[in-house]
């Protein structure tokens, strides 16, 4: 008889400490050269009181026979006046084999990690070898994330940030300071652009801010916030001048404000994307082919990406489990 599976809870702080950069990058780009079946697009539903919206979010994913879990997010905007978060989640992971639960995740920090690592992993294939100086546009959670990932896989040394609040930028450029980055906050954002070879926006934005006639040549842009269809981080001009990629299609063309937008006015059209990351990983399309020219990463989060950090981590012991060991 098979031995039902232990449950294990990884806090955020373990989730930190388990998926570094490097496997963590590794572990999304074998999954997308995997391929395999579809994953289902994420799914939202309203579930809160009378004039008091709110949302329920489903991620599912699975390999047959191995493992499979679900990420689920709330939304409860209301919560500002409650002295809480807006967004909570955690994510289920479970055995793929006799469907019993494995792990309970910090949904927070997992959905930080594997969302920087795919930016990371598009890098690999879109930026220039030699990017050195990466543009934050955005202070949030993710944003703070970016850095170390892209690290990962190019030679950044140099970290400039640009947010709609001053002190949230030094008070990152601080804390990226003391992770070995020469970290300067910026106001001028299309000075900052024109230095750029790498830039990465993680903002709930609904105007553009990124505008294509500040790229230079050579630039990466990689676009990780702007996660529904109302919101976009860039301009028509910016998918014009680029060579465009995403992560998935069916999540890109469901929910990516930055291509959905475009689409409607008539400004750029679908087929216009080179690839998503199965291609790029799997050697079906290529990415970079100049050093001349402008890459676009476009992410809305996928699935498969939450499923491959939990099962990477799912085979570290907790911080308990290796204190009770020794």
């Amino acid at each position: 008889m098979r031995t039902p599976a232990v449950l294990r809870h990884y806090s955020a702080s373990d989730v930190e400490a388990a998926l570094d950069y490097p496997r963590l990058i590794e572990a999304l780009g074998e999954a997308f050269r995997r391929g395999g079946e579809a994953m289902p697009v994420r799914q939202s539903y309203e579930v809160g009181l009378a004039g008091q919206p709110s949302h329920l979010l489903t991620m599912p994913a699975w390999e047959r026979g191995k493992a499979l879990g679900v990420k689920l997010v709330t939304a409860f905007p209301q919560n500002a006046s409650r002295g809480l978060g807006a967004i909570s989640s955690i994510y289920v992971l479970f055995d793929g084999e006799t469907g019993q639960p494995r792990a309970l995740v910090d949904g927070e920090a997992l959905t930080n990690r594997r969302t920087a690592a795919a930016s990371a992993l598009a890098s690999r294939y879109l930026s220039r070898p030699d990017s050195r100086t990466l543009l934050l546009v955005g202070t949030g959670h993710v944003a703070a994330h970016l850095p170390a990932a892209h690290r990962a896989v190019r030679p950044i040394d140099k970290v400039l940030i640009w947010g709609r609040h001053p002190q949230r930028a030094l008070a990152l450029a601080g804390a990226l300071a003391r992770q070995g980055f020469d970290a300067t906050p910026v106001t001028d954002l299309p000075a900052a652009l024109a230095q750029a070879d790498i830039v990465s926006c993680a903002t709930t934005s609904r105007e553009p801010l990124v505008m294509g006639r500040d790229l230079k040549p050579g630039t990466h842009l990689d676009l990780v916030g702007a996660f529904t269809p109302q919101m976009r981080e860039s301009d028509d001009e910016a998918l014009a001048r680029s060579r465009v990629f995403v992560d998935t299609y069916a999540g890109a063309l469901a929910e990516a404000g930055d291509l959905l937008q475009p689409i409607k006015s008539g400004r750029w059209q679908a087929d216009a994307i080179c690839g998503d990351l199965q291609e790029l990983t799997g050697g079906a399309k290529p990415g970079r082919l100049t050093e001349d020219e402008i890459t676009l990463f476009k992410s809305v989060g996928a699935a498969i990406e939450d499923l491959a950090a939990a099962t990477l981590l799912a085979g570290e012991p907790t911080p308990e489990m290796a204190r009770a060991a020794s």
